[in-house]
């Protein structure tokens, strides 16, 4: 079983997370902070005694906006211990998924919780440890379940985003942002194995950051030596590099 600790300084937040985790048969012991500090407090004692101590600490459920030391400070300061706990990111924001990520979190929850949401976390989270236990985690490969839908997390909500209806992605880091008309999604796809993917499928590369449905380009623009389309209302710079490739496809285009 997890011993976790909850971070969050709202005390009904900290209150309700802490009730979830306790009614979770997979948490052995859980324990709240008010704050970041306190946390890194907790976490230092924690390593002190080992990791099979009384105080040791499997998972951290973290919070992001806090004041003083926020919830990504903690997290960057824990990617320097020989072995950190867990980080799943627990948090009303959805605006720093990426850097979550990039700092290896286990999962990022958005607040209000779902219980099964939750649930979902402390799931992975247990299986990351007997990983851990067992040695060198393996890499996990990301399934589509079908070629012509991609799943995406909205409101710890999996739903199925046509790949038909994307107009561009853009790179962040090893994920990316899907842009529909409708919306944006961030899955855990780097941009070079969708590019590989969709190639088919008429996406084209325009610039390390962006890739484009060629059938959602509105319009080619020039201007003093630059290039760039108009794509879903939002103009994208096309790098020197692409240019010549896309005005022959779009040439070709039906």
């Amino acid at each position: 079983m997890l011993r976790a600790l909850a971070v969050d300084d709202e005390r009904p937040s900290l209150e309700e997370l802490l009730y979830l985790l306790t009614a979770d048969p997979r948490i052995g012991t859980v324990e709240g902070a008010g704050d970041a500090t306190e946390a890194l407090r907790r976490i230092n004692r924690a390593l002190e005694s080992g990791p099979d101590g009384p105080e040791a600490i499997d998972v951290v459920f973290l919070d992001i906006q806090m004041p003083g030391l926020d919830g990504l400070d903690l997290a960057r300061l824990l990617t320097g211990f020989a072995r950190p706990p867990l980080v799943v990111f627990v948090t009303a924001h959805e605006d720093f998924a990426v850097q979550a990520f990039d700092l290896k979190a286990v999962d990022y929850v958005l607040k209000p919780v779902r219980k099964e949401r939750l649930a979902e976390a402390v799931r992975r989270a247990v299986e990351l440890r007997a990983a851990e236990r067992r040695g060198p985690a393996p890499r996990i490969p990301v399934h589509e379940p079908d070629p012509d839908h991609i799943p995406v997390e909205l409101g710890g909500v999996t739903r199925f985003v046509a790949v038909d209806d994307i107009t561009h992605v853009e790179a962040r880091g090893d994920y990316a942002r899907l842009h529909t008309d409708r919306g944006s999604h961030l899955v855990r796809i780097p941009l070079s194995t969708l590019e590989e993917r969709w190639r088919a499928r008429g996406f084209v590369r325009i610039h390390r950051r962006h890739l484009v449905a060629l059938r959602h380009i509105g319009e080619l623009r020039l201007d003093a030596g630059t290039v760039s389309v108009l794509v879903g209302g939002e103009e994208l710079q096309v790098s020197r590099r692409h240019a010549r490739e896309l005005r022959d496809l779009l040439m070709r285009r039906p």
